[in-house]
């Protein structure tokens, strides 16, 4: 099927978001809006946020390194409400995989969080996209099972799941992507979205599901078994223990006025694959709640 709306169609282009402090940047994709389904115009990050651009948020890879500017820093990002999660007493990676890959193990508010740092340094407005428009542009026009259509046949040429992952992530980007131009919206990650209520619910299984659970309509909400692990009283708030399938994706409702119109940079290699900033030895990593 032919989607009804491509992203070109309403004069939007896609454009690069740089990551602060860090050699990488990732393309935002212009989805059409849809009047009908009460959905407005948005752009989609054409992956899943990978450790690339979540590492300096985390680690604070941002902030000057003189401690009289860092406190500074620190103030003004009190004043901004801008929060960071604590840093993880266990490889948030769990050895898949980090340049390129998707950040895993994150929570429905560590994802927020992670928009509200990013909105603040961009001057955007970035956050997690609703079920609705998640499903939305995983679709891209389509009404199937899947973008590509009912059959799982071709579901390999566009999904890491239960079938072809071998039980991990791999790096985002790296199959087909939807008429829309997203990748991994079916696999690879299950990815939060802001469900009923403004709570979390992941949306187009991950690389753990069987072919029925990588589905556009696909949807998870969390369970207890997903941080059951962490040994922490209460336990975090920020990481999932268990969730080594969970990550996320990023919205915006609209880049800077003056960047309209901009194009992308040609990018030959496979997307998220950039190279990211240093990560600190994990045995300086604070395990404090």
């Amino acid at each position: 099927m032919v989607p009804a709306a491509t992203a070109a169609d309403d004069g939007r282009t896609a454009f690069m978001q740089e990551v602060p402090s860090a050699a990488y940047k990732f393309e935002m994709l212009p989805i059409p809006g849809d009047a009908g389904k009460g959905i407005k115009p948005f752009y989609m990050s054409k992956t899943e946020i990978t450790w690339d651009a979540f590492d300096v948020y985390v680690y604070g890879l941002d902030k000057p390194a003189d401690p009289a500017e860092k406190e500074k820093a620190d103030n003004a990002e009190k004043a901004d409400a801008v929060t960071r999660p604590t840093k993880p007493y266990l490889p948030p990676d769990r050895g898949f995989g980090h340049e390129g890959y998707a950040a895993i193990c994150v929570s429905f508010h560590n994802a927020q969080e992670f928009c509200v740092w990013l909105s603040k340094k961009s001057g955007r407005n970035y956050r997690l996209p609703t079920a609705a428009e998640w499903e939305y542009a995983c679709r891209a026009g389509t009404t199937t099972a899947y973008s590509f259509g009912d059959s799982p046949e071709k579901l390999a040429e566009y999904a890491w799941f239960d079938g072809d992952s071998d039980g991990t992530t791999h790096p985002v980007g790296a199959k087909k992507a939807n008429p829309w131009g997203l990748f991994d919206m079916h696999g690879n990650v299950a990815e939060w979205c802001v469900g009923a209520e403004g709570k979390g619910v992941t949306r187009g299984g991950s690389f753990r599901d069987e072919a029925p659970g990588v589905t556009s309509a696909a949807s998870k909400e969390q369970s207890s078994a997903w941080n059951a692990s962490d040994p922490q009283v209460p336990k975090s708030k920020w990481w999932l223990a268990d969730g080594p399938f969970v990550g996320f994706r990023v919205v915006c409702d609209g880049p800077a006025p003056k960047e309209q119109g901009a194009k992308p940079q040609e990018k030959k290699e496979t997307p998220g694959a950039a190279k990211p900033a240093t990560v600190p030895d994990k045995k300086t990593l604070d395990t404090s709640k």
